[in-house]
């Protein structure tokens, strides 16, 4: 009997049991759920393999075999063929990440056109900038002595045949770098009558000119240094 005086019915112990079982088997299965929907680890990658480069061809030899590249073969078509020219270029190019080779000689070219116009012609204000303190001064002193005497100079320049850098060296303060040009001029002095005083035929000459450049200047322009006859 139960304390309240009714009698006891057995069958309520079995349906508490089986009500337990009931929410112990869901709560189970939906923990069995929400497992499975959990986001899945991330995949561990494993780290890449250097690149070792393209496979080399069939009947090629061993690596270790191969030629190396000869110093001087690094400028091809910018320096005269060798070494010290091309430690040279090595060093401005490691000194100045701008500096190019091929830009460079195309700069030497132009400047090598204006500066032999400008010297003819006597022009002073756009020898100023493309010169150093001592070329300049040596190329107006000339200027003055034309013009002192009366004469002029025409000048033309026929072919400029070939231009290679012949020496380079880098320095703290500054960059210089000679190059040789192969050039076809013509040039005719007159005195101050208008007479023909040498000159008039075309002319091969070979001319070294060295260009310099601070490598720490924001200006990115080269200024011929030094001339001579190569």
């Amino acid at each position: 009997m139960s304390p309240s005086g009714e009698p006891f019915d057995p069958s309520l112990v079995v349906f508490a049991a089986l009500a337990i079982f009931v929410v112990w088997k869901l709560r189970s299965v939906l923990g069995m759920r929400v497992d499975r929907e959990e986001a899945p680890p991330p995949p561990q990658f494993q780290p890449r393999r250097a690149s070792l480069g393209p496979a080399p061809l069939p009947g090629a030899p061993p690596a270790d075999d191969l030629p190396p590249v000869r110093h001087e073969d690094r400028w091809a078509g910018v320096a005269e063929k060798n070494a010290a020219a091309a430690e040279g270029l090595d060093a401005i190019a490691a000194a100045d990440s701008r500096f190019d080779g091929h830009a460079f000689l195309d700069g030497a070219r132009r400047a090598y056109e204006i500066i032999v116009g400008a010297f003819a012609a006597g022009d002073r204000d756009t020898l100023r900038p493309l010169l150093s303190k001592d070329v300049y001064d040596g190329f107006a002193h000339e200027i003055a002595r034309r013009e002192a005497a009366g004469e002029t100079v025409e000048s033309a320049i026929v072919a400029i045949d070939s231009a290679l850098v012949e020496a380079a060296r880098a320095a703290p303060r500054l960059n210089e770098v000679t190059v040789r040009f192969a050039v076809r001029l013509m040039n005719v002095r007159k005195d101050k009558s208008g007479e023909v005083i040498e000159g008039g035929n075309t002319t091969p000459v070979e001319e070294l000119w060295t260009f310099g450049r601070d490598p720490r200047a924001s200006d990115p322009n080269w200024k011929l240094t030094a001339t001579r006859a190569a």
